[in-house]
């Protein structure tokens, strides 16, 4: 015998199931429906509010301070006022079934003293800013927009994560594979990291116009900066950004390269064995023990794994390298006369033949290298240094500035944020 159940829509509907239900059915847009009053939080009192949903964007923006720090708008609370229409009448009228969202926002206006730059309260307002509507969830879990039903459909989206990729060889006519890094957080700018044909390494900030990586890294603050920060974080306290101070050229080169430190000796440049160094090179002079001049592996042969430990094995500890070898090499420190305060060369500077010849010349029989192979190790961010314009962290920022807001003036305080 059917049984009859009362629908929503006031229908009867009849169940010719022989077996009883075991379990209710659950209300399957639940989900949905919660988790938009959880994101209003609508019949929460003010003060039990949870930092979620519309309560945590609206206190992500402000405090909202001027340039001068005088005035300061502060948000307050908000409020959902009922419309004065059901859904049905909004259907017949062709309207949106909303709420007004009001929020409250207190002005704070300071004085300060010139002498001493001490603060001090001169007015305080509070005001009621009627800040657009927000569309209301019906009890089906749908929206009525202009009088017309909608629902919202969950769509995919890139996770949060660094990504590689390549262009295949199609990007350049020579067919060389262009490779490229792309960083997207969970919340903020995507940066890109990607190389050009000539291997200068450029960084990209929400797809704008391209900078040098280098840039983009001058931005970065030094080791004693940084542990200024996170004091300061840790203590819930702002640092002036005066007191920031950015990597310089040379911090930035110690930090992707590893140093090979070389002594000068009457018959080339004296340097520590190092067997994974050598691993997977292909000489381009010969090979010789520092120690007593011998041959261990002749110029042109590749140096594979077996051979290098056949060089530890020996007790080799130090090797030579030709005067003329260092051409191409990369000086890793800068190096200034210190009596005439001549700067001979700065970190990153490939080393010529005119080097070899100011090396000679000035009696320097210490150096220290980068540990650039160009095979394990490339010179790329050594070489984007060459097209930097940049020298200081300020004139880095305000470069990347002008890229992000074209137009608007910049400062160092907008450009830190």
């Amino acid at each position: 015998m059917g049984s009859t159940a009362d629908s929503d829509l006031k229908l009867m509907r009849k169940n010719f199931g022989h077996l009883s239900e075991v379990a209710v059915m659950p209300n399957l847009i639940d989900v949905q429906r919660l988790a938009y009053e959880d994101f209003l939080q609508t019949d929460v009192p003010l003060d039990q509010r949870k930092e979620r949903g519309l309560q945590a964007v609206l206190k992500s923006i402000f405090p909202i301070s001027d340039y001068s720090k005088t005035a300061e708008l502060q948000f307050v609370k908000y409020d959902l006022d009922d419309h004065p229409y059901t859904v049905e009448e909004c259907q017949q009228r062709g309207a949106t079934y909303c709420r007004q969202l009001k929020v409250t926002l207190r002005l704070i206006v300071w004085n300060i003293d010139d002498e001493t730059g001490v603060r001090s309260i001169r007015d305080i307002k509070e005001q009621q800013v009627y800040m657009g509507d927000i569309p209301i969830m019906t009890d089906k879990g749908t929206f009525m927009v202009n009088g017309t039903t909608r629902v919202v459909v969950s769509q995919m989206h890139r996770s949060p994560g660094v990504f590689f990729d390549h262009d295949s060889g199609k990007t350049h006519t020579s067919g060389k594979y262009l490779f490229s890094a792309r960083v997207i957080p969970y919340r903020g700018s995507w940066i890109d990291f990607e190389f050009d044909h000539k291997d200068m390494v450029y960084a990209r900030i929400d797809r704008k116009r391209k900078i040098p990586i280098t840039t983009f890294l001058l931005c970065l603050p030094n080791e004693a900066s940084q542990q200024l920060i996170d004091k300061a974080v840790s203590k819930s306290k702002e640092i002036p950004h005066d007191d920031i101070v950015g990597m310089n050229r040379e911090e930035i080169l110690h930090y992707f390269y590893k140093k090979i430190p070389l002594t000068k000796t009457k018959n080339g440049w004296e340097t520590s064995f190092d067997a994974k160094r050598l691993t997977g090179i292909k000489l381009s002079h010969d090979l010789i023990d520092a120690r007593n001049q011998k041959i261990l592996i002749k110029a042109g042969e590749r140096v594979n794994a077996a051979m290098a430990k056949q060089l530890m094995d020996q007790g080799v500890k130090s090797l030579l390298i030709p005067f003329d070898d260092l051409v191409g090499r990369y000086i890793a420190d800068d190096m200034i006369n210190e009596k005439t305060g001549e700067i001979y060369f700065e970190s990153g500077d490939e080393i010529n033949d005119e080097n070899i010849e100011l090396l000679k010349g000035n009696n320097i029989d210490k150096i220290v290298i980068f540990d650039i192979d160009h095979i394990h190790i490339g010179s790329y961010l050594a070489n984007t240094f060459n097209i930097e314009k940049n020298d200081s962290r300020l004139t880095a920022l305000l470069d990347i500035y002008k890229i992000l807001r074209p137009g608007e003036p910049p400062t160092l305080e907008i450009a830190n944020q």
